[in-house]
């Protein structure tokens, strides 16, 4: 990150604590998030509210150093996907963990990560608006050191851009994205097409081929024969575009797939590329890393498939309080879809704490959300009375992140000792 960045994140401590901010103890109200922070209060005994979303401080910094040392081991550079937590702290520490730079996905999200100083931007989307590519070369041309690549998928998306880039000073990187299969997202669905839309980069005077992407995660009925099948198709359009001389402006060439479900498979197939005309950046981009979950990516992590290499941990806990028992077999807690994922899965009660005491939520279970409630389901073994917290699980972090503006970073006692900003 550029020299700003510490700046930059010294001005959030200095934002006010107020009403924006859910869970936040109201007795903090007019503190500096930097001040709140200082005092170390207790998530559990010290004036936080439910709903409150928190983060573990260690699980959270166990994930960072695993994926560190993931991409170091499997000769990988790294850009972990910004979208998932749009938290400008958690970029510095990625950063910081020797990632390479940071993927996002839209206009508004490289902003963002430019104004905390982010220096590497992969943009995993194509870029036809006029107004964001222009804001874009600015940027370029303010900042030698600023790197930005972005996907191309058509002629015409590389018309749109030519014409939206006249007058800019550096050309802009560009990376042809070969689409997973048909009937998939975004991409080329033909080599030849892609040879096409190279053609027409070479003819853009702003634009510069630097290499090629995709996404595996969206192979149709993905399993680890077609994810590989589709990845080697991925490196040979590297090969073949390679050969044909595409790459002739730059200095490296740029090979980037990986969600977050199967870069396994990434580091196995990249491993196999053989030596091209210049240096390759082998670029993973999985995000939900950073926090996992207790939901859709503990059943597909890798990890799973290669327990040696270790394995993530999910650190979201969501505290939410039973405010009404109407009978035995249902409770309701205070949260709902303003303030859970429920995207992929519903939330999963883990434990139950009453007066200092933690327990597993024994015979509890979340069985829909209201705008503001969680309904629960209670069997006869389960120990519930209003009043009660209950920690709440959840499944897919990108749709975690974006509910909470001001996330409490706590140790396993309860003890917050940061509170991390999101921009969503």
């Amino acid at each position: 990150m550029g020299t700003e960045a510490p700046e930059a994140l010294a001005r959030l401590a200095g934002e006010r604590v107020d009403h924006r901010f859910k869970g936040l103890p109201p007795d903090a109200d007019g503190l500096t998030v930097g001040e709140l922070a200082a005092q170390r209060r207790n998530l559990f005994t010290d004036g936080f509210t439910t709903p409150v979303l928190a983060l573990s401080a260690e699980r959270l910094e166990h994930n960072l150093a695993l994926m560190e040392t993931y991409a170091t081991r499997h000769g990988l550079a790294f850009a972990p996907h910004g979208k998932t937590s749009m938290a400008p702290q958690l970029f510095r520490r990625q950063t910081d963990r020797g990632a390479w730079g940071i993927t996002l996905a839209v206009p508004h999200q490289v902003r963002v990560a430019r104004a905390f100083g982010v220096r590497r931007i992969f943009l995993a989307n194509e870029l036809v608006d006029p107004a964001a590519l222009r804001w874009t070369a600015a940027q370029l041309d303010a900042d030698p050191g600023f790197r930005f690549v972005c996907y191309v998928d058509s002629v015409r998306g590389v018309e749109l851009m030519d014409a939206a880039l006249r007058g800019a000073g550096r050309p802009l990187d560009v990376v042809v994205e070969l689409a997973a299969g048909d009937g998939a997202r975004t991409g080329v669905r033909t080599e030849a097409e892609c040879a096409a839309v190279a053609d027409a980069v070479a003819a853009a005077p702003t634009l510069r081929l630097v290499g090629v992407a995709g996404y595996e995660g969206e192979v149709p009925r993905a399993d680890p024969e077609r994810v590989r099948a589709w990845l080697r198709r991925l490196t040979g359009l590297a090969v073949d575009l390679d050969k044909a001389g595409r790459f002739a402006d730059t200095e490296e060439i740029v090979v980037s797939a990986g969600g977050s479900a199967w870069f396994d498979a990434v580091a196995d197939v990249f491993a196999e590329l053989p030596g091209l005309s210049v240096p390759v950046l082998k670029l993973l981009r999985s995000g939900a890393y950073v926090s996992h979950d207790d939901g859709h990516y503990r059943k597909l992590t890798p990890f799973n498939r290669v327990p040696a290499e270790g394995a993530l941990e999910p650190a979201f806990r969501l505290w939410t309080q039973v405010v009404s028992r109407p009978s035995p077999d249902q409770a309701f807690v205070n949260a709902g879809k303003r303030d859970a994922a429920y995207d992929l899965d519903l939330p999963f009660a883990q434990v139950v704490r009453r007066d200092g005491t933690e327990r597993p939520a024994t015979g509890v279970s979340v069985t829909a959300l209201s705008d503001q409630h969680a309904w629960l389901r209670t069997t006869a073994e389960a120990d519930l009375e209003v009043g009660d917290w209950v920690g709440l699980g959840l499944s897919h972090p990108c749709t975690s992140f974006d509910k909470w503006p001001l996330i409490p970073l706590a140790e396993a006692d309860g003890t917050v000792v940061d509170y991390i900003r999101t921009f969503f």
